[in-house]
């Protein structure tokens, strides 16, 4: 068996660690609920590798958080302000009016459920309180570039692509308030050094990059070794799956290239 790096769990010539440098300190601490099926079998998946790129970030296996002591903690700890990724009418994001100041001083918990859509629907059933937590989302609208893999939906996106486009559309927002910042100036008027949240403040000195950095490196990995085995380069570990059966190689996008 080839060795494998405990980081990112795959062999090591196919590491994927160096393209999650250097490690984001954004501010904010990302949380990824995970489902014990997808923690055993799909230890490759975007959550890990975003957990590899954002500092203070964790994992969290189970299924019954209510009794998870982690979570917990984590979710009562007043220094945080806990959210669930989720969307909804009454969801929070960068844009809307009084999420600064709902946050305050206090550091930006969002919680995200890294599992596949099936998985993702059992841990909210099995957690209902989940959905009462304060709820963000975006307000753009994104498309994946996961070209290995069809979402059921085109507007869903991966787990480490919500992680960067929650960041950049934060980082726009402090873009905002620096020109606001140059108006209050040029009008001889001041304003508290605390009107912004501390997370506000932190992640705006943060280079997201290496989110979709490594992400794209996995993109690029997982074509070029499909492609190797449908050439015979590699064992046909798909020969009896039929939706393998006559497939052709697949071209590497630009974008996974860039």
């Amino acid at each position: 068996m080839a060795d494998r790096c405990y980081k990112c769990f795959r062999p090591m010539s196919h590491c994927l660690c160096e393209y999650a440098k250097p490690e984001i300190d954004s501010g904010i601490k990302f949380v990824f609920l995970m489902h014990p099926k997808e923690a055993k079998h799909q230890r490759t998946g975007t959550g890990r590798l975003s957990h590899i790129a954002l500092k203070d970030s964790e994992i969290i296996v189970g299924l019954d958080f209510a009794q998870n002591e982690r979570f917990q903690s984590l979710i009562n700890n007043p220094k945080y302000f806990p959210v669930m990724m989720y969307p909804g009418v009454d969801a929070w994001t960068a844009r809307r009016e009084g999420f600064k100041e709902a946050v305050g001083d206090r550091t930006l918990l969002v919680i995200i459920i890294d599992a596949t859509w099936f998985c993702s629907r059992k841990i909210i059933e099995h957690n209902p309180e989940l959905l009462k937590l304060p709820r963000v989302s975006f307000y753009g609208e994104y498309r994946s570039i996961f070209t290995f893999k069809r979402e059921p939906r085109p507007e869903y996106i991966s787990t480490i692509e919500t992680c960067y486009y929650f960041i950049k559309e934060l980082q726009s927002l402090n873009s905002g308030d620096e020109g606001n910042e140059s108006e209050n100036r040029a009008g001889d008027t001041h304003e508290s050094p605390d009107a912004t949240s501390k997370t506000a403040r932190l992640v705006k000195d943060c280079d997201p990059e290496p989110l979709m950095n490594v992400f794209k490196a996995m993109i690029k990995d997982q074509l070029q070794c499909e492609n190797d085995r449908l050439a015979g380069k590699l064992p046909d570990v798909y020969a009896h799956d039929w939706k393998y059966k006559d497939k052709k190689p697949r071209e590497i996008p630009d974008v996974i290239k860039s």
